[in-house]
């Protein structure tokens, strides 16, 4: 496993060692105790979540104020466009972004430690990402960032195209009303 520390304070790119041949291919999609050494701190992921979305669907910016969750983030069919927002008062890239595509063909992962906003556009014609979570979800803690805030202004890849939002994601809070973590 190789780990890509990314513009983000915390957030990395992780990539597995593949094993492929004429067959197909292999690899360990996770592994605790690699993980740990990898991203540096020991985060123990408590619940698994998996979606499954068509073209253009927008997901996010999605986070949770209490308690905070980090999320391992990967796609196993189709190809997203990724994209964190740092959170963190008291962090170097506070209120930054970074975009990343992640695939089933490219096999890479994104490590989204707590105190980020999370979402993603789906680019293929449908798309499936699973992703392990830090804390389990709580609905009262959940929040939502606007995903076209123009202080953000994230180059999302959607060209003359509106995404597919769903009500609770077209209600998202403007970066200068939301809550953010210390």
């Amino acid at each position: 496993m190789n780990a890509i520390p990314t513009a983000l304070s915390g957030v990395m790119i992780i990539e597995p060692r593949i094993f492929g041949d004429s067959r197909g291919v292999f690899y360990e999609s996770f592994n605790q105790r690699v993980f740990d050494q990898v991203v540096g701190a020991s985060s123990i992921f408590v619940q698994d979540n998996h979606s499954r979305s068509v073209r253009g669907v927008l997901r996010g910016l999605h986070y949770q104020i209490g308690p905070p969750q980090g999320k391992l983030v990967r796609v196993v069919a189709g190809c997203i466009y990724d994209v964190v927002v740092d959170l963190r008062s008291a962090s170097p890239t506070y209120r930054c972004w970074l975009g990343v595509e992640l695939s089933a063909a490219n096999a890479r992962q994104l490590w989204v430690p707590p105190g980020l906003a999370h979402g993603f556009l789906v680019l293929s014609d449908s798309a499936e990402c699973l992703y392990k979570a830090t804390a389990y979800y709580a609905p009262e803690h959940e929040r939502c960032l606007a995903w076209d805030d123009r202080t953000l202004a994230i180059e999302w890849p959607l060209g003359a195209r509106a995404p597919l939002l769903s009500a609770k994601d077209a209600l998202g809070e403007k970066l200068d009303q939301a809550e953010t973590f210390e």
